[in-house]
This record gives structure tokens, sequence and C-alpha cells, in this order.
């Protein structure tokens, strides 16, 4: 008896070409793809899928996740149980599988006790790389204390979004800490956020030293820097110190982009968040002190996905929703969609995805040797990103590493 996989008489989704290449058949044998056929069907005796012309295409990475974050109030989180916080996240993690999320990228939260609890099978969800906690400074955007609060509540080492460090050795030791526990990328606040208590959106976090010794000890490791960041100046802080992807970056300048292409760091727009923040963020839980500080970048953030994708500066699909609100990941397709052609918008949650995590030929391609991750939808995405956002009725098939875990044919 094979375990192979046949998926016969699809019409294959070239995510780097933006093309349909129709009357093809997939084989996938333990969790990869072996081979990809063109026209007449292979003599196996493969587990045979008819995909009768649906469009079979790589399966969508989110760039920019907190699957941890089942509410936005990211003060609230830090008193959470550990547990509860795990069991929160199985939630959040399968509905992001059911969307035809195969690979995330977690931003601060989520360790290695989940992301393993998933590669193992005992959670049900995307592949997830993550930083572990993301650092911040004193008074920075990972800092949730209120300001007259001096100590820490609750368990901050297990449930937080971040975790804080002042000065060269103690960010040095943070990056190593992170390291050694199995992060796949260090994260950096180097600037002011919307869901910290204390901080300005404009502010600047870090000195330059401090993030130059996050770079180094995450090179030294052979994995990379992320970095939150809205305006010009601390993007471009960031960027001189060799940050390989900046998050958000809604007050970007043209300056700014330009420097971003010549050194070919990627740029990872959350424009889902604002928007659903605008309008849920209260009734999900954010606080209303904080969430007055949404429409400092909600209007911005169109305005520099044009500026990024004219420039030249590499995208990547990224939602950073939080609590309720993760039920409109698909929704960062449609607000893409008003400034860039669908195929760039694909290639962003594709094979572009692939490329700032490093692997490229794992993920977000239908080529031999990949991974098997793959999705199939009712209809053709190049037309209308709008089939990508009907989950429940257009996508009919949902493979990770060769298991199904959705299947309507």
């Amino acid at each position: 008896m094979t375990d192979d996989i046949l998926l016969a008489n699809a019409t294959v989704l070239d995510a780097a070409a933006g093309a349909l290449l129709p009357d093809h058949h997939v084989l996938v044998r333990a969790g990869r793809i072996v081979e990809v056929l063109d026209g007449r069907l292979p003599g196996s005796a493969a587990r045979t899928i008819d995909l009768r012309g649906a469009v079979l295409m790589p399966g969508l990475c989110d760039g920019h996740v907190h699957v941890t974050a089942a509410t936005p109030d990211f003060a609230a989180l830090e008193r959470w149980s550990p547990t509860y916080v795990a069991a929160r996240a199985g939630d959040i993690l399968r509905g992001m599988l059911l969307r035809g999320f195969t690979t995330v990228r977690d931003a601060g939260g989520c360790d290695f006790g989940i992301a393993q609890a998933v590669e193992e099978g005992y959670l049900e969800g995307p592949r997830i790389l993550f930083c572990g906690h993301a650092l911040s400074q004193t008074g920075g955007h990972a800092d949730m204390r209120a300001r007259g609060q001096n100590s820490f509540e609750g368990c901050f080492c297990c449930s937080g979004l971040g975790r804080i460090c002042d000065g060269v050795d103690a960010v040095r030791r943070a990056c190593r800490d992170e390291i050694r526990k199995g992060a796949t990328q260090i994260k950096l606040m180097v600037s002011g956020g919307v869901a910290s208590p204390t901080d300005r959106i404009t502010n600047t976090q870090f000195s330059l030293d401090e993030i130059t010794a996050a770079v180094e000890e995450a090179e030294a490791a052979g994995i990379y820097v992320m970095a939150h960041a809205y305006t010009p100046r601390a993007i471009t802080r960031a960027v001189r110190c060799g940050v390989r992807s900046i998050e958000h970056g809604n007050l970007i300048d043209a300056e700014t982009v330009a420097l971003m292409k010549e050194r070919g760091t990627f740029l990872v727009p959350t424009l889902a968040t604002y928007d659903a923040l605008a309008r849920e963020g209260l009734q999900a839980g954010l606080p209303a002190d904080i969430h007055g500080k949404v429409f400092e970048v909600l209007d911005a953030g169109q305005r520099a996905l044009e500026l990024a994708h004219h420039g030249g500066v590499p995208l990547v699909y990224g939602s950073d929703l939080l609590g309720s609100m993760h039920q409109h990941q698909l929704r960062e397709f449609a607000i893409r969609g008003e400034v860039q052609a669908a195929a760039d918008v694909i290639r962003s949650a594709t094979v572009d995805a692939a490329r700032l995590f490093g692997m490229e030929g794992e993920i977000g391609v239908v080529t031999p040797g990949a991974r098997a991750d793959l999705i199939v939808v009712d209809g053709n995405p190049l037309d209308d990103l709008g089939v990508l956002q009907r989950p429940e009725s257009a996508l009919k098939l949902v493979m990770k590493d060769g298991r199904i875990f959705k299947n309507l044919f």
C-alpha cells in the first residue's frame, strides 16, 4: 500500500511567474512534491484526488502574526497562565491553517513549545517560525507597564509579547537566550507602537550600538533580525545597522524606500490589523486609552504600501491581528489589491515570503523537492483575489507537509 498522493487534473498556479499551467498532475510522497507532470497521468498506485481543473497553488505564508495573542490587551496577556495561552493559541492556529496559511512567522510571544507541538502534530496549524520574546528597551513597545507601575506583574517570562533589555551587554544576552531556545529570527522594537501604553509612535528605541549588537548575534547564529518600526528615522537606523525586515513601516518616506531597495531590506506591511483595530479594537478588548493611537498610522499605511511597491522594495504579506480579529487574516489581500496587481500580492504571500524566511525552494512553490504545502481554490486568484478571501466556500483542499487537513473533493 503506497502513501503517495496524486493531485490530478489541476491548473497549477506558478506564483513566481504569475501564470496558470492547466492540465498538470502533482505527485506527493513523504511530505514532499516529487513530480509535477504536464499532460498524461502517470502510472502510479498513489491515492488519486481529481481536482477537476481547480487551481492548485502553494500554501500561503503570513510574515507577521502573534499566535499567542488571544487578546489585544498585552498587559492582561502577561498575567495569563502559559498553559491557558497555549490552549487559546491552538484555536488561533487551526483557524490560520484552514484559511490556507501553511507557514507563519511569529513576531513575538510564541515559543519553542507551541512550535514543537505543531511540528509533532499535537496542535493543528501552520509551520511556525518564531522569535520567542521580542526585545524592547525599558519604556519601549514591549514594555506593557502602566506609568505608575514600577514592577512587572504575573509571569512576564512566559506569556508576554516581549522582554526588556537595556544596554549592549543585556541585548546580547537576550539575543543569545532566545537563540538558545531555538528562535528562527530575532525581533527588535525600534520605534514606538500602538499597543504599548507609555511610548509615542514617533519614538526611536534602542541605541545604534544595541541594534548592531542584536544583528551581530543573529548573524553569528545564522539567522536575522526583524524590526518593528513606523517612522523614516526609526527605519533608517535599523536598515543601516543590518536589520533584514521592517515590520509595519506606515510612515515611511521616499528616501527611506530608496535605502531599503539599495540594501535589499524587506518590508512587511500589516494593514489589515489597523483596519480591524479601528473598527473592532475596543469591542475586542483593546484598552480605550491605546485605541486612539491606531488613527495615527491607519490612513498612512496605504500610502506607505504605494511608495514601497513603486520603489521596488521587496514586500511580504503580514497581518498582525489580535484576539477575535484573527478572523480577518485574509483581508490583507483585499487591501493590498487596491495598490498591487494580484500576482504581486500572491508573490508576497508565497515566493517572496520564502526568500525572507530563508526557505527558497522549500515553500512558496509547486516544484519537485519542495515541501508539499499546497492549497486548492475554486476560481482564479490572478483574476480575482477575492477567491482567497472565501475560505469556507472557495478553499477546497489544504495540505501541509503532505498531510491533508481539508478536502472537499
